[in-house]
């Protein structure tokens, strides 16, 4: 009995603009998958406090420093963590023979 093995391999997308987009390849021995994840607008409701609903526009996470450091899940534009962002994720399954 063969058993399938897969591998997932992670690497930041050289060509896009923006530092919120990576690509997730995984694969096995009969087909391949391909993610690629962007962080969009942000969800975050500055007026929950006082019991209203208010966003501030921000339509797209930057990072605010380098990976590996705590100011890459900081948003540049708007100063909220990545996890307010609205996470897309765009896959592709490519079947192999």
């Amino acid at each position: 009995m063969m058993k399938k093995r897969q591998m997932v391999i992670k690497q930041r997308s050289r060509n896009s603009n923006t530092s919120s987009s990576w690509t997730t390849t995984s694969s096995s021995s009969s087909s391949s998958e391909i993610s690629n994840v962007r962080y969009v607008e942000c969800q975050k409701n500055h007026a929950a406090n006082i019991g209203g609903y208010a966003v501030d526009g921000c339509r797209e996470f930057m990072a605010a420093g380098v990976e590996g450091t705590v100011d890459a899940l900081r948003c540049a534009a708007c100063g909220c963590h990545r996890n307010f962002h609205r996470k897309e994720v765009d896959t592709e399954v490519v079947c192999g023979m």
